[in-house]
């Protein structure tokens, strides 16, 4: 599957360790390393760079009690560089995007869901820089798991108005992925427009992962973006004999 994520575009690609607490107690254990699993990480199509292997921890929470495990001073939760939240009911929807130190909420796509949105958690995490992730896979696999994830997700959309978007795959087999683009064209059908169906595929994932290293590091990240020169600002930078000539 990873073979697939290097020739499609992706240059990121997250590792997914799931806890359900359903199913039995369990405990947060350390991430497997990505050098364990990759001796030698491929370079990503048509550039120079290697692919970049993170590692995530998704907690599914149906009870408060469940929370704790977050807010607790793991060592073991420092060492994943993601963490979301799979919250089952509208009490903990709102815990986890009001008080939970997390990247990512969760959005359940594979059936109806047991509550509405409301405006003031979902911006709440806005301003938290929490980020809200709606999965395609379900989409592709089964006609009935297409109309709930429509539905969710223009739900969520009418509340958030397409801000702090991430759409993953999860995907299990090669043939559930699908590539940068294919994707953004799919968030059009989530209630996104096309400039916010790009950011969900590329620059809110980005922003996801400096959330997660500033909360790991306590403190804060910090990096730069080249400012595109504007035509009029390159006029006046060129001096005048230079610019009579040209005009000459």
């Amino acid at each position: 599957i990873f073979t697939v994520c290097f020739s499609v575009g992706y240059s990121v690609v997250a590792l997914n360790h799931v806890i359900d607490f359903k199913e039995k107690k369990q405990e947060i254990i350390k991430p497997v390393s990505p050098s364990e699993l990759f001796p030698s990480l491929p370079i990503v199509q048509g550039t120079s760079k290697r692919i970049k292997v993170l590692t995530r921890l998704t907690l599914v929470v149906s009870d408060p009690s469940h929370c704790n495990l977050l807010r607790s001073t793991s060592a073991n939760i420092r060492l994943y560089d993601i963490i979301a939240v799979f919250p089952k009911t509208e009490k903990l929807f709102h815990i986890a995007c009001t008080t939970l130190d997390v990247d990512l909420v969760c959005i359940n796509v594979t059936e109806k869901l047991p509550f509405y949105f409301r405006r003031p958690p979902v911006n709440m995490a806005i301003d938290r820089g929490i980020y809200f992730e709606l999965l395609y896979t379900p989409a592709i696999k089964d006609s009935t798991m297409r109309r709930y994830t429509i539905s969710n997700a223009i739900s969520l959309m009418q509340i958030c108005k397409g801000k702090n978007i991430v759409i993953s795959s999860a995907a299990e087999r090669p043939l559930e992925l699908r590539g940068p683009y294919d994707v953004a064209n799919l968030g059009l059908l989530f209630g996104l427009s096309e400039g916010e169906a790009k950011a969900a595929v590329s620059t809110n994932c980005r922003a996801t992962m400096l959330h997660g290293e500033t909360r790991k590091s306590a403190c804060g990240v910090v990096y730069t973006v080249k400012k595109p020169r504007k035509v009029e600002e390159e006029e006046t930078a060129v001096p005048a004999c230079k610019k009579a000539k040209t005009q000459a």
